[in-house]
């Protein structure tokens, strides 16, 4: 029988030289790094002076930042690494930079510029709106994980620049949902102008809640790691850090390399998808429902007499 001869360790080191040798050269042309790394070289060099200067990350005598930082993208669904980790402490550690609560005082841009959104929905500062994603737990933590998959999940609530949130959600005072059994989805406006108060405020609330929607499909397209039904290398621990880690990634990349390709092709997919159904559930009336309703009202009644006159 043949025996097994490991290879001498100066053949290891030659072949890690290779393999650094070529991703760096990769990393170079802005295709392979957006194939690579999902953003471009200029941002991925920004993205290394960020995370030097957390102090979580360290050029070694082995192994450079920059090869640290690629390989976490690279190589993060195979290997579990103190890179890896020191990698993730270092994204994380910038949340406050790239996770800012919306403020309570200050309109968002998108409102304050469009007669279609102001002064109707001033008082709102967010889209909320939730994703799942799959988690691998023990057997016997699995039926608190359980929802509309057939997978274990954890269900990650977002919310993106204004408090509107879709049929989903519960209508109340401080978070206005659309209208239901009212035409909503953008998709159903196609070619159509909205025939009362209630389909022109669905339209425009469907406007605006885009946002979260578009957020979502930009960030898991972006991080596969994320999207995927494939059971998680990771224990559900590691995978909140890792979801929390890629939206703050999400929100850096948005500033510095936005991805334009993404972004379309995310807004082609949101417009050709079928319009989800409608939760018809009895909503519960109670008077945060009632003071919600009123508002929603009062906000549909004044925009459809200014659309009236501006007809």
């Amino acid at each position: 029988m043949a025996k097994k001869v490991d290879k001498p360790i100066r053949d290891h080191i030659i072949g890690r030289e290779e393999i650094r040798t070529i991703l760096l050269r990769q990393l170079r042309k802005t295709s392979r790094c957006r194939d690579i790394l999902r953003m471009g070289p200029h941002a991925f060099l920004e993205l290394c002076a960020k995370l030097r200067a957390t102090g979580h990350v360290k050029d070694t005598i082995h192994v450079t930042i920059k090869e640290t930082i690629s390989f976490f993208f690279h190589r993060s669904g195979e290997t579990i690494s103190r890179n890896f980790h020191a990698v993730l402490r270092a994204v994380i550690s910038l949340e406050e930079e790239f996770l800012q609560q919306p403020s309570e005082t200050t309109i968002p841009s998108e409102i304050l510029r469009s007669n279609r959104f102001y002064p109707y929905f001033k008082d709102c500062i967010g889209a909320i709106d939730g994703t799942h994603v799959r988690v691998k737990v023990p057997i016997a933590d699995q039926p608190r994980f359980r929802g509309r998959k057939e997978w274990p999940t954890q269900n990650v609530l977002a919310a993106c620049k204004f408090y509107l949130g879709d049929a989903g959600f519960m209508l109340k005072h401080a978070l206005i949902t659309p209208y239901r059994g009212v035409r909503y989805h953008l998709k159903e406006f196609a070619g159509r102008e909205p025939e009362n108060a209630y389909e022109l405020f669905n339209l425009r609330h469907s406007s605006l809640r885009n946002v979260i929607e578009r957020s979502f499909g930009v960030l898991k397209k972006r991080f596969a790691i994320i999207a995927g039904g494939t059971e998680p290398y990771y224990d559900v621990e590691v995978m909140v850090d890792i979801v929390l880690a890629c939206i703050i990634l999400h929100n850096f990349l948005m500033g510095v390399d936005p991805n334009q390709y993404l972004i379309s092709q995310v807004d082609r997919e949101l417009q050709n998808n079928n319009p989800e159904a409608t939760n018809e559930e009895r909503e519960e009336v109670n008077e945060d429902y009632r003071r919600g309703a009123a508002l929603r009202d009062n906000m549909a009644a004044q925009m459809w007499a200014d659309y009236q006159i501006e007809r």
